[in-house]
Formats: structure tokens, C-alpha cells, sequence
């Protein structure tokens, strides 16, 4: 009888985990809505947050990967999923960086170090409909933790 329980209670605890797994995979290629987006705000270079271009997100269980083409090239990073701190190649310069699945979002925390101490910046991955969201919330210049929210659709 043991036995019997601890085997049901094993295959609850997969379909859970692969239902969790299933409602927050962001696995696409990913355009930016230009309809939903405000325009940059005025001395943000246009920029207008951390995720403004189109992006190919690969996610499994425990790895989320976005590459994205930049003026510089292609750029691809990896992501463990586990919450844990790694250590990534931002430009020249390293930064710690943790990701997480949170509910139906993925939240991804860069800290940097540019000479005037460590800066956080967060994004946080969630679906609305069928539209990827990314808010990004980062250090302003004059104080605060202004945040920006890029919508994407799906391509193809």
C-alpha cells in the first residue's frame, strides 16, 4: 500500500511539474508590436528597454536561450532556469545573473558593475493572450526603478 502511494504521489508531482513547465514556455520567434509598444521615451537612444528588436527564445525544463540581432551582430545567451547565480559576458565586463520560473513568468535579474557600484536590472517574461510581455524594470538616472513593457507577437 505504500508503494501504491508513493508511486501516485510521484506521478502527481510530474504532471504538475510538466503542466508549470507547459504554461510558461516562450519557445519562438518574437517581433516587436509596434502598434502596442509606446514610442522610446525622449534620451533613451531608442532603445526603450531591454528587449526592443526581434528575438528567437529557446526554452526546456531548465534552460532559457535568447538570441536577438543587434547592430553589433547576433547575440545569444543561455539562462538556467533553476534560480541559481551565474556568471555571463556582457560586452566586455561579466555580469551575475539569476533566472527563475515564477507561476506562468520567467524572471531574469542582470546585476553589473560599470565603476559606480552593482545596478539590478529585471526582466520579467509573461504571456498576455497570445502577446509576450517584457517589462523591464532598471535603476533610473534621477532615482526610482522606472520599468518598460515591450509587447511581441509571434512570427510564423
Amino acid at each position: 500500500m505504500k508503494r501504491v502511494m508513493a508511486v501516485c504521489g510521484a506521478v502527481a508531482m510530474l504532471l504538475v511539474a510538466a503542466s508549470a513547465y507547459a504554461q510558461t514556455n516562450f519557445s519562438g520567434k518574437w517581433v516587436p508590436d509596434t502598434e502596442k509598444n509606446p514610442a522610446p521615451a525622449a534620451g533613451r537612444g531608442g532603445r526603450g528597454g531591454m528587449m526592443a528588436g526581434p528575438m528567437t527564445i529557446t526554452q526546456d525544463a531548465a534552460t532559457l536561450t535568447i538570441e536577438r540581432e543587434t547592430p553589433n551582430g547576433a547575440q545569444k545567451q543561455s539562462y538556467k532556469l533553476d534560480g541559481s547565480e551565474q556568471t555571463v559576458p556582457m560586452g566586455q565586463r561579466a555580469a551575475k545573473v539569476t533566472a527563475k520560473v515564477e507561476g506562468a513568468s520567467i524572471t531574469i535579474s542582470i546585476t553589473t558593475d560599470r565603476g559606480n557600484g552593482p545596478m539590478t536590472t529585471t526582466a520579467v517574461y509573461s504571456m498576455e493572450g497570445a502577446n509576450l510581455v517584457v517589462a523591464t524594470t532598471r535603476p533610473g538616472r534621477g532615482g526610482g526603478e522606472p520599468t518598460t513593457t515591450k509587447m511581441f507577437y509571434k512570427k510564423g
